[in-house]
C-alpha cells in the first residue's frame, strides 16, 4: 500500500511552512489539499506558498482553475491520487497539505463520490433559493431527508449543504452514510496536525489578516472584479474576498472589513476544530508561542522518520 504523508490543521496553524521545511530534508512533493488555492489570481486572499518556493518544491493543484470553473471535492480525489501515483513513480514522497478536512478523507478513505456526479442545474436552482430566501430555507431541506448532515452542516457552508441535497436527489440516499461505509483504506497514511491553544491561533489569524492587507489584499480583490469575475462566484465566497467586495461597494469601511474577516476566519477555524475533534488517526503536534518552531520541526521530523522505517503503527 503507497505511503502518503498529510499535514493538516486549522487555519493558520503553520501548515505551508511546516511542509516547506520538511521538504529541505526529504524528497518530497507536496499536493494541495486547499479548497481554495486551485484557482489562479487568487493568492493573498489564500495565502498561497510564495512562488519561488513553489518553483523550488513541486506543488501540485494549485493555480490549475480559473476563478469562475467549478472544482469539487470529486475532481480532487481523481486529481490528487494521480499525482500521488507520479510522485510515487518517480520515487518522491507525496505530501498532502491543507484544512479541507472533507477533502483528506475523501481522499484517505475511499469515499464512493462519482455514484452522483454534480447535477449544475440542482445547484442553480439552490443557490437561487438561497438568495431569495437566505442560506437557512436550503438547510431546512436537509431536516428530513438527511438528518445527520443537517444537524453537522452550518447553513452558511452553503456548498456543503447544496451537495448533500443534490446527493439525496441522485441516489435517495443521504450522502452522511458514505462515512458509516467501510471500504478498503487505498494508502497508508501518516497524518500530522498541528494545533494551537485557541486563544493563540486567533492571535495568529488576526496578525494573518493584517499581513495580507499590507500584501494587497484588497487590491487583489478589486483586480479580479476589473477581469470580469463576479463576487457571486463560488471562489468569491471565499473567507476575505466576500467582505472586501462588500467594502469596494462602499458597504463597509476598512476597519469593519478587516475586523470582519478576521471574525469569520475565527469562526472557521472553530469549525474545523470541531471537524478535526472527530477524525481519527491524527497525530497532534502542540504549538505554543512557548515553543520553537524549530524544535517542533524536529519532532514532526521525529515521528516521519519512526513510521518510515515502521517504529511507528501505520493509519489506516
Amino acid at each position: 500500500m503507497e505511503k502518503v504523508l498529510v499535514i493538516t490543521g486549522p487555519t493558520a496553524s503553520g501548515k505551508s511552512k511546516l511542509s516547506l521545511e520538511l521538504a529541505e530534508y526529504y524528497p518530497m512533493e507536496i499536493i494541495s489539499a486547499d479548497s481554495m488555492q486551485v484557482y489562479k489570481y487568487m493568492d493573498i486572499g489564500t495565502d498561497k506558498p510564495p512562488v519561488e518556493e513553489r518553483q523550488r518544491i513541486p506543488h501540485h493543484l494549485v493555480d490549475i482553475k480559473y476563478p469562475d470553473e467549478p472544482w469539487s471535492v470529486e475532481e480532487f480525489q481523481v486529481l490528487a491520487r494521480k499525482a500521488i501515483s507520479e510522485i510515487r513513480e518517480r520515487g518522491r514522497v507525496p505530501c498532502v497539505v491543507g484544512g479541507t478536512g472533507f477533502y483528506i478523507r475523501a481522499l484517505l478513505e475511499n469515499y464512493p463520490l462519482y455514484d452522483a456526479p454534480p447535477d449544475w442545474e440542482t445547484r442553480k436552482e439552490l443557490q437561487r433559493l438561497a438568495q431569495m430566501r437566505g442560506n437557512e430555507a436550503v438547510h431546512a431541506m436537509l431536516r428530513d431527508i438527511d438528518p445527520e448532515s443537517w444537524q453537522t452542516l452550518h447553513p452558511n457552508d452553503l456548498k456543503r449543504v447544496i451537495r448533500a441535497i443534490e446527493y439525496y436527489r441522485a441516489t435517495g440516499r443521504p450522502i452522511s452514510e458514505r462515512k458509516h461505509r467501510k471500504l478498503p483504506a487505498p494508502y497508508n497514511a501518516l497524518m500530522i496536525g498541528l494545533r494551537w491553544r485557541r486563544q493563540e491561533l486567533y492571535e495568529r489569524i488576526d496578525n494573518r489578516v493584517e499581513d495580507q492587507f499590507q500584501r494587497g489584499f484588497v487590491e487583489e480583490t478589486k483586480r479580479l472584479l476589473e477581469m470580469g469575475y463576479s463576487e457571486d462566484l463560488p471562489s468569491m465566497q471565499g473567507l476575505g474576498y466576500k467582505e472586501i467586495c462588500q467594502y469596494l461597494k462602499g458597504l463597509t469601511t476598512l476597519a469593519e472589513t478587516k475586523a470582519l474577516i478576521k471574525r469569520n476566519t475565527r469562526r472557521f477555524a472553530k469549525r474545523q476544530f470541531t471537524w478535526f475533534s472527530r477524525e481519527g488517526g491524527i497525530i497532534w503536534v502542540e504549538m505554543s508561542k512557548d515553543k520553537s518552531w524549530n524544535s517542533a520541526v524536529e519532532e514532526v521530523r521525529r515521528i516521519y522518520e519512526g513510521w518510515i522505517s515502521e517504529k511507528l503503527p501505520m493509519t489506516e
